[in-house]
Formats: structure tokens, sequence, C-alpha cells
């Protein structure tokens, strides 16, 4: 039985995105995109909306939802070519903290997975590009779960997927919302905004010195 089960959201945690606290590590996948698709980025977002929950869950194809969304931005190109323009700029990995979640895997009874709210393409794109199934042992995503943090539903579903250890699995997250959730699950969930809230708390430092 592992010593312990550590979990990482992706977006804001081990990539970074538009949403991460810090200014400096904001990236915009969308930046270029009226110069190079002539479509306006705020357009998009506003169409798009939260009809984006149901591909997120798995319940509508991104591919379908684009579709129906894009034509109104004024694009007419290929949902496809689309699509591919997002994964490849939305992707900026962390790898100071990839090097350090080794570390701890190497040093400690520890298995390591991805918790995320992911639709199915974009969660297949990471895994294969960046190679993290020789980091992680599996990705837990919405898509795949058909729930959504910080939904408790999304909790209970990884929860069943995940192998007993001795002590409470850890989730570190950069979303306050989805840590408090974690907490109420039981789990241990911890605020992740920058590097050292992983290296530095008590149960990694011990493992790493």
């Amino acid at each position: 039985m592992p010593e312990r089960v550590v979990l990482f959201d992706v977006d804001g945690v081990l990539i970074h995105s538009r949403l991460h606290r810090d200014a400096d590590r904001h990236r915009f996948w969308d930046e270029y995109l009226l110069a190079h698709m002539g479509i306006d980025p705020q357009r998009l977002r506003d169409l798009f909306g939260s009809g984006f929950m149901d591909v997120l869950t798995g319940r509508e194809s991104l591919i379908s939802a684009l579709d129906r969304h894009l034509p109104a931005t004024g694009f007419s190109g290929s949902t496809l070519d689309f699509i591919s323009y997002w994964m490849e700029r939305d992707a900026h990995l962390d790898y100071g903290l990839i090097e350090a979640i080794k570390q701890l895997r190497r040093r400690a009874g520890v298995r390591v997975y991805l918790a995320t709210n992911q639709e199915h393409i974009r969660a297949a794109y990471l895994w294969r590009e960046f190679r993290l199934g020789h980091v992680f042992e599996d990705m837990f995503y919405a898509a795949r779960l058909g729930a959504a943090k910080p939904n408790r539903a999304f909790y209970e579903k990884v929860a069943a997927l995940l192998p007993a250890s001795d002590e409470p699995p850890m989730l570190f997250d950069d979303a306050q919302s989805c840590v408090d959730a974690a907490n109420a699950f039981g789990w241990e969930g911890v605020l992740f905004t920058d590097l050292r809230h992983f290296t530095e708390h008590p149960f990694v430092a011990a493992h790493l010195g």
C-alpha cells in the first residue's frame, strides 16, 4: 500500500495559464487569435460562455460545440485547424514542478495522478504531447468522469479509482473552491500558486530534504 496518493490540477498548477494568480505566469493562448485566425477572442468567449460546461463534462463534444459557435465569430476555416491552433498555444508546462514531482516519487512511497477540469481532446493532447504518463499514473478529468471540480461528484468518482493509501489523498490546486471541496471530502487540499507551495509542504519537504 502506498504511503500517500498525491494529485495535481493542470491549468494554473502543472501548466501556466491565464487563470494563474501570478501575473508573471499568465499565458494567453488567444493573444494573436484575431491576427492569425480572424477571430475576436472576447467574442468567442462570450459566444461559448456557460455552454462550455457541457463540453467540459462530456455531454457535448468540443468539435460539435465549435461547429455551432465559430461561424458566428466570422471564422470560415476548419474547426480542426482551430483546435490545433488552440492546443499548441495553450500548453506551457512548469518543468520545475515536474522535476520536483519526479523527485518526490523516487524518494517517497507515493503515487501521483492528475485531477483536472478538461474535455477529451485537450486531455489526450496534453497526455500524449508531454508524455505525462512517464510521470503520472493516470489523468482523472471532468469529461471522463462526467463531473467537474468543485462538484463533490468529481471527488467521489476519483476516489473510487484511486488505490488505498496510509494517509488521505492530497490535492494541489490553484482554485480555492477546489481546495475547499477536497478538504470537505476528507482529502488534504493545498492551495498552489507557486512551486514553493509544493516543495515547502511539510510532507513533501520531509521527503525532498
